[in-house]
């Protein structure tokens, strides 16, 4: 049996320190609600996004995978010259690899095809990569001039026909 003394030292439930809770008033139990139906809808509207998204073909994707492939390299390439590594063979497969995406152009952008100024721009990126692997990259010089003619050739393309 337990002694007087322990029971003295547990408080009571029904001591002047302890406040009652009061009931959940109805406003806020309609707060709850419609907070939690606000944040299950965004859930599941970025559910139904993300899923229209994925239903997108690849040929949706090809013309911005061309250009962030293309922008990817560049930056590799800037990141070289900037740290004058610039005759390292990174240097010479990252041109490869611009010049084998340039054969995508064409096909990346089929309503621009047979546009003219759209196959004369990237007849230009194609020369201007050609140029490129063709002379000796053994300086940050060359490596800059190399990287000067390609993007002339980005930009003369995107002003012409970017968004």
């Amino acid at each position: 049996m337990l002694s007087s003394r322990a029971i003295r030292l547990v408080p009571h439930m029904s001591s002047p320190d302890s406040v009652p809770t009061p009931p959940a008033s109805a406003a806020a139990r309609y707060a709850a609600v419609f907070v939690t139906g606000l944040v299950v809808g965004l859930f599941a509207l970025l559910v139904l996004l993300r899923a229209l998204e994925s239903r997108r073909t690849w040929d949706a994707h090809y013309p911005s995978a061309v250009m962030h492939l293309y922008q990817a390299q560049l930056a590799q390439l800037h990141a070289a010259h900037a740290s004058g590594d610039c005759a390292a063979p990174d240097t010479r497969r990252r041109l490869e690899t611009m010049r084998a995406v340039s054969n995508d152009l064409e096909p990346a952008f089929p309503a621009l095809r047979d546009h003219r100024r759209f196959v004369g721009d990237a007849d230009r990126m194609r020369s201007a990569l050609d140029l490129a692997l063709g002379s000796p990259l053994d300086s940050c010089a060359a490596l800059e001039t190399s990287l000067r003619e390609v993007e002339r050739a980005c930009s003369d393309c995107h002003r012409d026909f970017r968004n």
